[in-house]
């Protein structure tokens, strides 16, 4: 009996190898493994595109600012818009009267912005008139 048992367990380990060979195979005829397998999977048609659907947006509106009528209005309409939008003014908090000069200095002078020197003192004068705490006003 020991003879026998020992010639069962080869017996035993073949068939299993054979099983997992099997199984291995039927895995790489299924397309799991085959590089072949990618391009025959079936996907889902993209949905059908509508062409007689009017999708037009409007004009979006552009909302100049607001600056109060004054002397060196025109200056800063004119020279602040060169290297940025005047709608800069108007979105900066309430500045002191020094800070204004030193900050048209700083675009003139730092920065190189073109202004001459009599409209530079309008747009500084300008802006402390009606962009201070003291001055400022909801435009």
């Amino acid at each position: 009996m020991r003879i026998r048992r020992s010639r069962a367990v080869p017996l035993i380990l073949l068939a299993l190898s054979m099983l997992a060979t099997a199984a291995l195979y039927a895995d790489f005829q299924s397309g799991y493994y085959a590089p072949t397998g990618a391009p025959s999977l079936a996907q889902e048609a993209p949905p059908k595109l509508s062409f007689d659907g009017n999708y037009e947006v409007g004009v979006y509106p552009i909302y100049p600012p607001v600056f109060p009528s004054g002397d060196g209005a025109l200056e800063v309409k004119t020279y602040c818009n060169t290297c940025h939008s005047p709608r800069y003014i108007t979105m900066q908090p309430p500045l002191p009267a020094a800070t204004w000069a030193a900050e048209v200095n700083k675009m003139a002078d730092t920065y190189g912005a073109s202004i001459p020197d009599d409209a530079k003192r309008k747009i500084i004068l300008y802006l402390q008139t009606h962009f201070t705490p003291e001055t400022r006003k909801k435009y």
